[in-house]
């Protein structure tokens, strides 16, 4: 039987000591309200968040305020702040109130032990965490729900960092026979060290012929799912082992055979802008197509490059991979 890694093989970072950053919120609460007011901005700072990376202060506007006016503040709310760069969230979401982000003087480094012990994990083991947001609570995405993920950033970014988590996160909660992966690596070196482990459909690939060949297998087995959900009128994954798990139920009273569950598929495609530039044609289809029509097989995929433009993402890929990741990025545009 499959022993469930645990978090124990994950190292333990010390806390980062933020004292300095508490002590200064303040002080910056009252700047930000005197910058604000010296431009004839009437705004109340209703509540600050010490967030790992930045700081969020709460801005109430007075009466007749219009929010752009805020907004257009920036430069000099930053130049008050001596920050390289604030971030203005106009209005926070489900809140009547404008958002200021401030970068931290001394950040804190998010530890991925401490997002795995503490995550609000459900039975669904594409459920992963991401990271912490301002106000330090971990942010979950589901993979299932997304259905598909883009994650965009350039060399240095964390990109490849960020991928790993999910890949990581993902081993720590599933067995071999709930979650099957499908990995590509042209760079050879970043997914390789996966290789060995009992939930890899194939060894990792990197020759962008043996790419194409192995999106195509995934295809295949997306169409050999509908017919089997078809034969047993059921409209997802989910559906079809929820009925398994029923049969196999009373299969167990009247000796009847035991039927396998489908396992959830992610095929995950590293520097998805070299498969591009080689063998572009022949993987466009299959992306295109698992794009459309994958999630209710249960087949998932995370595509991670350098360069997001349209040469490499185009409007059929992008229309059909709803969820993004964006790190630094080489420009704007991207």
């Amino acid at each position: 039987d499959y022993q469930l890694p645990t978090a124990d093989l994950l190292t333990q970072l010390a806390p980062t000591d933020q004292t300095k950053e508490f002590k200064g919120l303040t002080d910056k609460s009252r700047l930000v309200h005197d910058t604000l007011q010296s431009f004839g901005v009437e705004a109340e700072v209703t509540s600050v968040s010490l967030g790992p990376t930045v700081t969020q202060y709460e801005l109430k506007p007075g009466q007749g305020v219009k929010v752009n006016r805020i907004a257009n503040l920036s430069d000099d709310l930053a130049l008050a702040l001596a920050a390289k760069s604030i971030r203005i969230e106009a209005p926070i979401p489900g809140k009547p109130y404008v958002g200021i982000e401030v970068p931290n003087d001394t950040q804190a480094t998010v530890g991925f032990r401490d997002m795995i012990e503490n995550a609000p994990f459900d039975d669904n083991p594409l459920n992963v965490p991401l990271g912490r947001d301002v106000t330090g609570n971990i942010i979950m995405a589901d993979l299932s729900a997304m259905p598909h993920l883009l994650i965009a950033g350039s060399t240095g970014s964390g990109k490849s960092v960020g991928l790993n988590g999910i890949i990581v996160s993902i081993l720590l909660r599933a067995k071999p026979n709930e979650v099957k992966l499908m990995m590509v690596d042209p760079k050879v070196v970043e997914l390789s060290i996966y290789n060995g482990i009992p939930h890899l459909l194939t060894p990792v690939v990197s020759e962008p012929r043996k790419a194409a060949k192995s999106l195509q297998k995934v295809v295949d087995e997306m169409e050999n799912r509908y017919k089997l959900l078809a034969q047993f009128g059921k409209r997802n994954i989910g559906e079809y082992n929820a009925a398994v798990e029923k049969q196999n139920a009373e299969a167990k009273e009247t000796d009847q055979p035991i039927m396998q569950p489908m396992p959830y598929i992610v095929a995950i495609v590293d520097e998805f802008a070299d498969l591009m530039s080689t063998v572009g044609n022949e993987i466009e289809v299959s992306i295109a197509r698992l794009g459309a029509k994958a999630r209710a097989a249960g087949i998932h995929m995370i595509l991670a490059t350098q360069r997001p433009d349209v040469k490499v993402i185009n409007g059929t890929i992008k229309s059909n991979i709803p969820g993004r990741i964006a790190f630094r990025t080489a420009s704007g545009i991207d």
